[in-house]
């Protein structure tokens, strides 16, 4: 997921008018899994390498800024391939049209971006080519562990890692030196910082809680081991916020942490938080690496004042990252696969969605280079902030599965565990709360639900 673009945008709720639409039909799930879909494997890898030197115009629907850079490279190095591209809204937006589209059965573009947790909610409902037979299952060992896990579902592959988010700590350094205090290792250690900040100075905080941010809780419960979503086949799904040990645990970290009022209730990506962020207020920001861009770009004045280190514990998860699938209505899903596969793949494009997009890498390649991980960011002089993030990346736990309905799921965080992150508030009984909510919808959408 740019940067530019809140990371899953990253995950904020969905319009309840958007939402209607963005069940995505999900019954369908129950007459025959992802792999019936048109080109269910069955595409040929000559094509696609073929494809390249024919004449062709393809569709691809992304809004992240300035990848028209990226795909530039593309038509130079392909000519016969004419890429249209179309910003057709971020995140929930796009969604919503792009839902539109298939369920009309006309009008969808050739490619799309999709966010990791958006992807199983278009793969299970057949709207999505499977990649696997058109030679996309060779490229597994191209891309980081985590990345690769988010496109491979229900023994198919149905999009090519554009992006990822491992989570790191930014911290403010001058806060930090302020306090006498080191960046902490352990959540106990940044419990204990976030008591000595609140009681050195009551204006600042450690960090935040946004209630209406699914994705960082999400992030933060994979981030502390937690597995509480599955999916078995086409119609199995498993949902377990209530003893999952990850989300135990994210209970048992940010609940003290919220009641005593050591972190801020408050909602974010708006001027007033940018405020507080470019002010001293919070001392933290656990984000993905994505973060770096977003902060030169909305508080540049701040340049020199962040550093990042690893999250507390030492282990990450994803917070943000996106695919690149073809649909079921491409025209040309020779050339749209081809298409995919170079944006993710060839290193001229990787590196320019890194350095001219500004995109954190998906790709074993650029990750493991010693020139990128040891390269200057300005906005974090006398750093190496890719090392850090490198590391993250290879550090973020496996195993973790969003649900067929996590958009749903995600949109409803609000209402539930959003209401107890503020003080007085009962986290465990939120996260039941959720549970129940996301498994009641499941159920009416035809899935058999745990």
């Amino acid at each position: 997921m740019s940067r530019s673009l809140r990371p899953s945008a990253l995950t904020r709720a969905v319009a309840a008018a958007a939402l209607a639409a963005l069940s995505l039909s999900l019954s369908l799930t129950a007459c025959g899994g992802p792999g019936t879909s048109d080109g269910g494997g069955q595409g040929d890898p000559a094509a696609v390498r073929a494809a390249l030197d024919k004449p062709a115009e393809i569709t691809f629907w992304t809004w992240v800024p300035n990848i028209d850079k990226t795909v530039a490279l593309f038509e130079k190095k392909y000519p016969k391939i004419k890429v249209n591209l179309v910003n057709a809204g971020r995140s929930k937006d796009e969604y919503t049209k792009l839902t539109t589209v298939l369920k009309a059965g006309t009008g969808a573009p050739d490619v799309v971006q999709i966010e990791y947790f958006a992807l199983p909610q278009f793969a299970m409902t057949r709207s999505l080519v499977d990649l696997s037979g058109y030679g996309s299952a060779g490229l597994k060992d191209k891309f980081a562990d985590s990345a690769w896990s988010q496109v491979s579902l229900a023994d198919g592959i149905y999009g090519i890692p554009q992006d990822t988010g491992p989570m790191a700590m930014f911290y403010r350094k001058d806060l930090l030196d302020r306090f006498g205090a080191a960046p902490p290792r352990t959540w106990e250690e940044y419990g204990a910082l976030a008591r000595k900040i609140r009681d050195a100075d009551p204006e600042v905080r450690i960090t935040y809680v946004d209630p209406g941010d699914a994705g960082t809780s999400n992030s933060l419960i994979w981030q502390a081991g937690g597995k509480p979503y599955s999916v078995d086949g086409a119609t199995g799904v498993t949902v377990d916020l209530r003893n999952d040990a990850g989300a135990k645990a994210y209970a048992d970290t940010w609940g003290p942490l919220i009641e005593e009022k050591l972190v801020d209730s408050t909602a974010s990506w708006n001027d007033e938080w940018w405020k507080s962020m470019a002010s001293g207020r919070y001392a933290t920001w656990l984000a993905g690496a994505w973060a770096p861009a977003v902060l030169e770009q909305n508080i540049p004045q701040s340049s020199g004042q962040w550093s990042v280190a690893p999250m507390p514990g030492g282990v990450s998860a994803e917070n943000g990252g996106s695919s690149v699938a073809v649909t079921t209505q491409a025209r040309n899903k020779a050339a749209s696969v081809a298409f995919a596969q170079w944006l993710g793949t060839d290193p001229e494009a990787v590196r320019s969605l890194n350095s001219q997009v500004g995109l954190f890498p998906a790709t074993k390649a650029l990750l493991d280079d010693p020139g990128f991980r040891g390269a200057g960011v300005p906005f974090f002089p006398g750093g190496k902030p890719n090392e850090v993030f490198a590391d993250m990346s290879k550090a973020v736990r496996p195993g973790w599965q969003y649900l067929p309905f996590q958009v749903y799921a995600n949109s409803v965080f609000k209402d539930s565990v959003g209401q107890a992150l503020q003080p007085g508030g009962n986290l465990p009984g939120a996260l039941a709360t959720w549970q129940d909510r996301v498994k009641a919808y499941g159920k009416e959408q035809g899935f058999t639900v745990k």
